[in-house]
């Protein structure tokens, strides 16, 4: 795996079980790597979604990707205070064309007063049928979910109400 260096501009893709790709965030800044971790930042980013449709990102946001745990965290700093999307993944990889993960579509959308929701259980129900989770996968991504569920409570990791200023700060100092 490559292990970008701090200021680097990657892009990062998400794939789903089957391999297919399904969305591509055109750039993002590494503000922190190492080889289990790495934190990046971006702004009205462009994103392609797997029909070709493209939109841009509204608002800053710090991502937080880790190979120690199945899912990565989004934070979005907007007007109204700071919003997290939180996504059931695989661990990521890094190759010279990307940051890569699986996308599991189990989804945590955490508001700024705390208060949290699970979201898309739904489509993980039917991609699970789809695509054949193992027994064994969907067990993993049940047990992630409840991890990530008491990082929010704790206020652990990106969920610490310094994460987003600090690392905010650094985006901006790279963007400079």
């Amino acid at each position: 795996m490559i292990i970008p260096k701090d200021g680097d501009k990657i892009k990062i893709q998400s794939y789903k079980h089957n391999g297919m790709l399904h969305r591509v965030w055109e750039e993002t800044t590494v503000l922190k790597s190492q080889s289990n971790l790495l934190i990046g930042g971006n702004d009205r980013v462009r994103v392609c979604e797997s029909d070709g449709r493209t939109w841009r990102t509204r608002e800053p946001a710090i991502t937080y990707f880790t190979s120690n745990y199945w899912f990565n965290i989004i934070t979005m700093m907007r007007n109204d205070g700071v919003y997290y999307y939180c996504n059931i993944s695989s661990p990521f990889i890094v190759d010279d064309e990307a940051l890569k993960y699986i996308d599991y579509d189990l989804d945590i959308k955490v508001f700024p007063d705390g208060t949290y929701k699970i979201l898309d259980e739904d489509e993980f129900d039917i991609h699970r049928r789809q695509m054949n989770y193992p027994e064994v996968l969907q067990k993993i991504l049940y047990k992630q979910l409840r991890t990530l569920e008491q990082w929010v409570q704790q206020g652990k990791g990106p969920f610490n109400p310094e994460f987003p200023e600090k690392w905010y700060e650094y985006y901006l100092a790279y963007s400079k």
